[in-house]
């Protein structure tokens, strides 16, 4: 499976994506094409996708982790590896209050 992400993608990318992907909002893509396919998606977004389209593409993988996170550009939030996974950092805001059930009120 792919899942890509995009902020922007330039037109021609766009409509060369729907030839494989179902798109259920904009620039969100995903499909389940084979892996040799998938690899060549890349590289074609790679070499098709300026740094500012904001690409963060995620593929399945039959090995541990199970997935892998590819950015093309810098992402807007940062990533590690921590244990050989690929994490996003999400930060929360400090002045939130939690409930006794541990979730945050808005």
């Amino acid at each position: 499976m792919l899942v890509v992400l995009a902020n922007d993608l330039p037109p021609a990318v766009r409509g060369r994506m729907k030839l494989w992907f179902i798109e259920p909002r904009p620039n969100v893509f995903v499909s389940g094409i084979k892996d040799s396919v998938a690899r060549a998606v890349v590289d074609y977004l790679h070499s098709h996708c300026p740094p500012e389209s904001g690409v963060i593409i995620f593929r399945s993988l039959n090995r541990p982790p199970g997935y892998d996170i590819i950015c093309i550009g810098p992402p807007r939030k940062p990533m590690v590896r921590l244990g050989g996974l690929q994490l996003i950092v999400e930060t929360l805001q400090s002045d939130q209050t939690t409930t006794s059930g541990g979730f945050h009120k808005s």
